[in-house]
């Protein structure tokens, strides 16, 4: 299995980042060899706006070949931050109908909750990616104890991620 992690934050090594990876952790299947990709956006945020930009192709690529996309990005002004979106805006049509993605987002206070499930769950459909579960939303105060905030995530997610990964049908 291929996991890539792509994240949205314009800061890079962001907590964004740290969020996305320990989902990634708990999403590996024990005993699967893995392959992982880690985009962070904010490493090649000017190369985005270069249509001819080899690197940005390659990792466009690379992403849409994963078994397993965590898309990650920071609350901005209530949804995902536009360093997200140009990265994303690049695709073609349905470039992640053979991928499961997870979205996940990090914020200050936890109005902004259903922004994955608003924002960031449509964006991936359009895009052809099954997303079976709920997203993650992970508030500062929770960065602490993100071990457990993500491990009770997955206890529900990851089973309905697994399905997704086999290719079962929904119940």
């Amino acid at each position: 299995m291929h996991i890539a992690v792509v994240v949205g934050n314009p800061k890079p090594g962001s907590r964004t980042l740290r969020v996305a990876s320990t989902i990634a952790d708990a999403l590996e299947r024990p005993g699967t060899p893995a392959g992982r990709t880690i985009l962070d956006l904010a490493d090649i945020a000017p190369k985005l706006f270069d249509p001819q930009s080899n690197t940005v192709s390659g990792v466009l690529d690379e992403v849409a070949v994963s078994d397993l996309v965590i898309v990650a990005s920071p609350t901005y002004k209530a949804t995902y931050t536009g360093l997200l979106k140009a990265f994303l805006d690049r695709y073609g049509n349905n470039p992640l109908a053979t991928t499961v993605a997870v979205p996940v987002m990090t914020g200050a206070a936890p109005i902004h909750a259903l922004a994955p499930e608003v924002f960031l769950r449509p964006l991936l459909i359009e895009l052809g990616a099954s997303v079976p579960s709920r997203g993650l939303f992970v508030t500062e105060d929770r960065f602490g104890n993100l071990d457990e905030v993500v491990a009770d995530w997955a206890l529900r997610a990851r089973p309905l991620i697994d399905r997704a990964l086999r290719g079962d049908p929904a119940i």
